[in-house]
């Protein structure tokens, strides 16, 4: 058995050489498919390689011949003999203009006046002059912000007070005296509880006797503050609706000054539309001549062919560099799979060798059970030769313990030597087996 050998990495110079080349062959075969030849009523386009220019890698020293297109423009026979006949319209054009040129002489010597133009509407000053707008009126007089006396007719509801309790009194005092008549007359005497039952009643009435004066003057001085509250409700809507007539007389005053600010304006703006136009019309004078001469000096233009945007083809570069780093992530991926797998098959087989010394190890297929495969590792027979030795995880049967390691049929067909049979089973001889695994380490 032997353990893996690590991938050999790939040559990265040879790695970018390859992806350069890639990359310009990728760039040549863009360029045929994009200059493509087109050919038009007016002419035609024409893309023909005409020479090669040799590119040298600095990188790697590898040199590229990279071709040179040449696009040639060709004009129909029609078009050819419509561009000489325009040519000679031109020719003739231009002398005429030349001769025009010295009648244009003249009026470009005529300084410009426009002393003939109307009048302009008039000045700023006019418009403004219609007089201030009012921005203030007469407000009227001061709002009531109070009413009745600094009291509030507390002495006037104290006199209605007074005067109901002195009618109200002299009844009370002579209703008391009848009660205690009464109550003597009985026999019931002062002090008595009787006597005190009959003069609580007493009280009671004669309290709410009071209480009711009170509340009866009361009720006069609310009704004062009322009239005096309505007083000055009265006097602030006077105030309002005079402040409302005002308003009013400014805001019509403000909407004539308004129109009339607005009539001046347009008149204003009417003179300047007519003198705007007067001017308009004597340019037109002055420049039509000059407009004709550069029309005749100018001429009429030829008419060049109409090219199409022909859809750009684009072949994707390879990403030749990708593709290796990615193989030898891979084959590394690998390396470490096996590396796995034959740390594990040597760490089972030394722990089974350390526990059982050199005695041969029972190995047999048919004494196992719940088998795993885990993969392979190199094995090497007596002649040299390299096999893929499988590697499972097995329990022998009625014992739950795992175990890692091979089967003696799959050892036995790499070294028979390494396989002996007791009892008919089979048994792997766990010095030859390391031993082999120690000589390919």
């Amino acid at each position: 058995m032997s353990k893996p050998d690590p991938p050999q990495p790939p040559n990265p110079y040879a790695t970018a050489a390859a992806q350069t080349g890639t990359n310009v062959a990728t760039g040549v075969a863009n360029a045929f498919l994009n200059n493509v030849n087109q050919m038009t009523p007016q002419g035609n386009l024409t893309y023909d390689v005409t020479g090669n220019y040799a590119w040298t890698d600095p990188s790697t020293g590898s040199t590229y011949n990279l071709p040179r297109f040449t696009a040639t423009q060709t004009q129909t026979p029609t078009a050819a003999r419509i561009e000489a006949q325009n040519n000679a319209s031109k020719e003739t054009l231009a002398r005429t203009g030349a001769t025009q040129a010295a009648k244009v002489e003249n009026i470009l010597n005529t300084p410009f006046d426009p002393s003939g133009a109307a009048p302009s509407g008039g000045d700023a000053n006019n418009i403004l002059g219609v007089g201030q707008a009012q921005t203030s009126f007469d407000p009227g007089w001061d709002i009531t912000r109070s009413y009745g006396p600094a009291d509030n007719f507390s002495a006037d509801r104290q006199r209605v007070e007074d005067a109901m309790m002195a009618r109200l009194n002299p009844q009370l005092q002579k209703d008391r005296a009848g009660i205690e008549q009464r109550l003597a007359d009985q026999g019931i005497r002062y002090g008595s509880q009787a006597y005190a039952s009959a003069m609580d009643d007493y009280n009671r009435q004669s309290t709410d006797a009071r209480f009711a004066a009170i509340g009866q003057a009361g009720d006069e001085q609310a009704r004062l503050n009322q009239m005096a509250q309505a007083q000055g409700a009265f006097q602030n809507a006077a105030q309002a609706q005079g402040y409302q007539q005002n308003q009013g007389l400014a805001s019509f005053a403000n909407q004539g000054l308004a129109q009339q600010l607005a009539q001046q304006q347009s008149g204003f703006n009417a003179a300047n539309a007519q003198r705007n136009q007067y001017m308009q019309e004597q340019y037109q004078q002055r420049n039509q001549p000059l407009n004709e001469i550069t029309s005749m000096m100018t001429g009429s233009q030829m008419q060049n062919p109409n090219w199409l945007n022909t859809p750009s083809s684009q072949i994707a570069t390879t990403d030749f560099a990708g593709i290796m780093g990615q193989n030898a992530a891979l084959q590394a991926q690998n390396y470490q799979t096996q590396q796995s797998a034959w740390n594990s098959t040597m760490g089972g087989l030394l722990g089974l060798g350390g526990k059982l010394g050199a005695a041969a190890i029972m190995s047999d297929e048919r004494v196992k059970e719940n088998i795993v495969p885990m993969g392979s590792v190199f094995a090497e027979n007596a002649d040299g030769e390299r096999k893929q030795l499988p590697i499972s995880e097995w329990s022998y049967k009625g014992d739950p313990a795992r175990h890692v390691g091979p089967m003696a049929q799959d050892v036995e067909k790499i070294d028979p030597k390494a396989v002996r049979k007791i009892g008919g089973i089979r048994h792997i001889d766990p010095r030859r087996v390391m031993g082999g695994i120690m000589r390919a380490a």
